[in-house]
């Protein structure tokens, strides 16, 4: 027996079917700020609306804003003890508000309450309040999202602002495993996925991007889907402290400069089993990548060796960078300064991550360059942290799915850059 299908049907079977295959791409603008070199995004929130600068923190667990002073919305909703907002947010304890004299949003009684973190002070506190409020989500040339119950933390504690740049009032979380970082809330909109691409400018004139949803990833002039040609290498569990768990960590076998592996301790590129230090961390709320110091010496004198030899070792002029040189030897090249290629090599010998001048060195005067991998000054922390510069006009896709990461190579190479994301604005 055969069934007939009326065509109109059909039609519908067809474009529901065209629907629910098809991912969408949201677009997150990021700025980078030149004062404090943070990579900065901004998003609309409560009612009426209004726009907030969130720094973007890679480890974040959720979205948070500071709730202290000003906090206006007809919208917002604190999170009730035990209520499935609170359960869903994994919160730590639920009580009344003992930090303000009145209730606020913030503040409030019956509340349930998780830990937040300011990256830049590492700063750790369990105070901040659940709520829920409207918010507004992305730019041209991709959708625009509006969620009128999006979950996120409320603070009060004057500590979670400190070091901030101008205007910042919060974090953007986009943690690998809460229920209510960015990504992992998104992706409950079906046109999403647990995918996301950072793509950072280095400029702080013109805007890189973040880019939510399983792709294609553009940019423009010339039109090039920078997603397609990307090599992966799986994310690392580092579930020896409850807030790490949020943070990407990948697996640095080796790291090679000119083409020569640099003598180091292996063990170190592992992380700790008994602590939390030790392995290879992305950041983006650092701004260069952090070293541990027999990592950092044994980089420094590889990469002095490797310069050229008409090229003068000079004074650091500003105290973060340990390696400076004169730069009226180097030539330049369509990815920066002619300095020492960094191979930064990941599960196989064959997988590696170059970084070129671009990204390896910083101009800090006119006739002197720094090298922009500096010591770590911390102990029990990350062997490497990979920071912003090294990020830089480089996508990185975040595959929660697939517990992997992506890297390409610098987007210079392909005579294109991160700001080059928006088709609708002429350069």
């Amino acid at each position: 027996m055969t069934f007939k299908f009326p065509l109109s049907m059909l039609l519908l079977v067809l474009l529901l079917n065209i629907f629910l295959c098809s991912g969408e791409v949201l677009y997150l603008p990021v700025t980078k700020d030149a004062s404090t070199l943070q990579y900065i995004t901004q998003v609309s929130q409560r009612t009426p609306l209004i726009p907030i600068k969130l720094l973007v923190h890679l480890g974040g667990r959720s979205l948070w804003v500071d709730c202290d002073k000003g906090f206006k919305s007809s919208t917002y909703k604190p999170g009730v003890c035990n209520s499935t907002q609170c359960t869903y947010s994994n919160s730590n304890y639920c009580g009344d508000c003992i930090l303000k004299p009145k209730l606020q949003p913030g503040c409030n009684n019956n509340s349930c309450y998780i830990w937040g973190e300011n990256p830049l002070i590492d700063w750790f506190d369990d105070s901040a309040e659940i709520a829920d409020d409207v918010l507004v989500f992305g730019s041209t040339p991709g959708v625009r999202v509006t969620w009128p119950r999006f979950i996120f933390a409320c603070f009060v504690s004057p500590n979670m602002v400190r070091l901030l740049a101008n205007g910042v009032t919060g974090i953007a979380g986009f943690g690998r495993e809460s229920p209510i970082s960015i990504p992992n809330q998104l992706a409950l909109d079906p046109r999403f996925t647990k995918k996301f691409g950072i793509c950072l400018s280095s400029s702080t004139t013109s805007r890189g991007v973040i880019f939510i949803g399983s792709g294609p990833y553009y940019v423009y002039n010339p039109k090039i889907d920078i997603s397609s040609n990307i090599l992966y290498t799986k994310l690392i569990a580092n579930k020896n402290a409850f807030l790490v768990t949020q943070e990407y960590y990948i697996q640095v076998s080796s790291i090679k400069i000119a083409g020569q592996d640099i003598p180091l301790n292996k063990t170190l590129l592992s992380i700790n089993k008994k602590d939390i230090d030790g392995g290879t961390r992305i950041s983006t709320a650092s701004p260069y990548t952090i070293l541990h110091p027999s990592i950092y010496y044994a980089f420094k004198t590889a990469f002095i060796n490797a310069l050229p030899k008409n090229v003068a070792l000079v004074e650091s002029p500003m105290k973060q960078f340990g390696l400076c040189f004169s730069s009226k030897n180097i030539k330049s090249t369509n990815v920066g300064p002619a300095v020492p290629v960094i191979d930064i090599v990941l599960h196989k010998p064959s997988a590696f991550w170059r970084i070129y001048g671009t990204n390896s060195v910083v101009q800090v005067s006119k006739d002197v360059m720094c090298l922009a991998f500096v010591k770590q000054d911390e102990e029990r922390e990350p062997s490497i942290v990979i920071g912003g510069h090294q990020l830089e006009e480089n996508l990185l896709i975040f595959d929660l799915p697939g517990k992997k990461i992506g890297f390409s190579s610098s987007l210079k190479l392909q005579q294109t850059s991160c700001s080059q994301y928006d088709n609708t604005i002429l350069r």
